[in-house]
């Protein structure tokens, strides 16, 4: 049994469902602290943090990821039990195989290589670990960040072992995500009963128009590494329930997932300023919910950890900025250069969620090459 399989055996039997830890940090803690790793606990809650660090010079490196899993679903429907990890068939299965206690593990047992064989090692190597990726995302890695900004400890490189790959480990590496910003349009009229259209105000039928000119709005062509901008309609509400009764005011959530090419200021400035030409009576709030789009350009960190998926699997990785959000949006903050690079995102959050053997090694083996390309050659 390899290392990094009995390193992800381990935290996968805790049953770490989020906000909670369940003792994967200590473990992990466990593994650093005799590589002259300092350990800082920074606990927000219900919720684990943990920011380590070997050395104090530049650059830095960041290893950074989450302890915690989503529910199980039915734990009936598994093949096995989802906490207690299982190999079948090449395969690890277990609660956070893929997201991301794998990444997890191989984490550790690439430091712990590299470490060995390099022990005077310029620069300094980080992890950054949470419990709270998730769920609300409130007390975890944005706390830490906040920590480290306030103290001016900014990092050079962050890879985050967030499920990024398609077909074969290795083949895609997230170089950045997309912003999240969400509006609720309360859009006003007059209530009144439907027989009488003359003494009330439709406000679905006010709001349309400017509905139609908000879907049909090219808000951005996007750019080399992002598609353009989305706006989504989410949920409507309108009507008292009634067949015969206007409603006094209609709601409307909507959604951007936006690229680099927009801002925030300029995505609202454009929805009021369509909202004014259809001179609704309106009332919007903002929610910023999954923070800015961050971006890493081909530079020294994707050009490093290419270079160690190509030595490793013998692939060319392809870059991308779609799916969800993660933690780097935080890390983003005080580190210019942050990627994602995991095993396979096929089962995760699924029944049976499991992760190939043979990619735990593969991945251990990609981040040990990076340290290498990054620190030593």
């Amino acid at each position: 049994m390899s290392n990094t399989l009995s390193l992800a055996q381990q935290l996968i039997a805790r049953r770490s469902l989020t906000p909670l830890d369940d003792g994967c940090i200590d473990i992990i803690g466990a593994r650093l602290a005799p590589l002259a790793f300092s350990l800082e606990n920074m606990r927000h809650g219900e919720v684990d943090n943990l920011w380590a660090r070997r050395g104090n010079s530049s650059p830095l490196i960041c290893f950074a990821g989450h302890t915690d899993v989503v529910p199980t679903g039915p734990t009936n429907q598994w093949d096995s039990d989802p906490f207690t990890p299982t190999v079948r068939d090449g395969m690890l299965y277990g609660r956070g195989a893929a997201d991301m206690k794998g990444s997890l593990a191989a984490f550790v047992t690439a430091i712990e290589k590299f470490v060995a064989q390099h022990p005077q090692h310029r620069g300094s190597i980080a992890m950054l670990l949470t419990s709270d990726e998730e769920g609300v995302a409130v007390d975890g890695t944005v706390r830490v960040v906040e920590t480290l900004q306030q103290r001016g400890e900014l990092l050079d490189y962050c890879i985050v072992g967030e499920p990024t790959c398609v077909s074969k480990t290795g083949d895609t590496i997230k170089n950045g995500r997309r912003g999240s910003l969400s509006g609720t349009l309360t859009v006003k009229g007059v209530q009144g009963h439907i027989a009488y259209p003359h003494l009330v105000k439709n406000p679905i039928h006010l709001a349309a128009p400017a509905i139609a000119e908000l879907t049909a709005t090219t808000w951005d062509n996007g750019n080399e590494y992002f598609p353009p901008t989305s706006w989504q309609i989410s949920n409507i509400h309108g009507g008292t329930g009634a067949t015969n009764v206007v409603p006094g005011t209609v709601e409307i959530q909507f959604n951007f997932r936006h690229s680099t090419a927009s801002t925030v200021d300029s995505l609202k400035q454009r929805v009021h300023a369509i909202l004014d030409r259809h001179e609704l009576e309106y009332e919007l709030e903002w929610e910023q919910s999954s923070g800015n789009p961050y971006l890493t350009p081909r530079g020294n960190l994707v050009d490093a950890v290419s270079a160690a998926i190509k030595q490793v699997q013998g692939i060319t990785p392809e870059l991308s900025t779609s799916g969800g959000t993660s933690d780097g949006r935080f890390i983003a903050a005080i580190c210019p250069q942050v990627i994602e690079i995991g095993p396979l995102n096929a089962t995760i959050h699924k029944i049976n969620e499991c992760v190939a053997v043979e990619d735990l090694d593969a991945l251990s083996e990609i981040y040990y090459l990076t340290l290498i390309k990054l620190l030593v050659e």
